[in-house]
């Protein structure tokens, strides 16, 4: 079988729901990877905007805010420029290379601790908005937890393939 182009932060197998929506000042300036987490925010002009997820989840961004493939074509930089994301929501079938690689605990100092996937791990999104099977929210103490799980792993990551995470979608 023909290896699949990896040019793009998330491969959509299964479609869910997908719409557009108004991104927040901070994120249009952060940018973000294709597979962040999302959540809604308050609009006074009765809109939707969101921006990168805390471990609510709302969906997630489609595509990225400057991936490879939009490089010297009309695309390059659109979405943060005009503040406009591709949410995702819904069920779905999904690759992406958007997920947290080591632990909460890990990540606050000291030696990084990689996360190690398994096939059927729940996932969640963690407080930066990456895919992750730690429930952040309780590791926190955040006083919203547990997060609700946002999806599984159908295949974890490797090397074979480019690292990117297959994931049942459930949001």
């Amino acid at each position: 079988m023909p290896e699949i182009l990896r040019t793009r932060d998330v491969i959509v197998f299964v479609k869910g729901e997908v719409f557009t929506a108004n991104i927040d000042n901070t994120l249009a300036v952060e940018g973000w990877t294709g597979g962040t987490g999302c959540q809604y925010v308050e609009s006074p002009n009765d809109e939707f905007i969101v921006t990168r997820s805390d471990g609510y989840a709302a969906g997630f961004l489609l595509w990225g805010s400057d991936e490879v493939p939009d490089d010297f074509t009309g695309m390059t930089r659109n979405q943060p420029t005009y503040k406009f994301g591709v949410v995702f929501a819904g069920g779905g079938l999904i690759a992406t290379s958007s997920y947290e690689r080591y632990t909460l605990a890990s990540r606050g100092g000291g030696p990084l601790v990689p996360i190690t996937y398994n096939p059927s791990d729940r996932l969640f999104f963690s407080l930066r908005g990456l895919w992750t099977k730690e429930n952040e929210w309780t590791l926190s103490g955040d006083p919203r937890a547990p997060n609700a799980s946002v999806g599984s792993v159908a295949q974890v990551p490797t090397p074979a393939l480019n690292d990117f995470m297959t994931i049942q979608v459930v949001l």
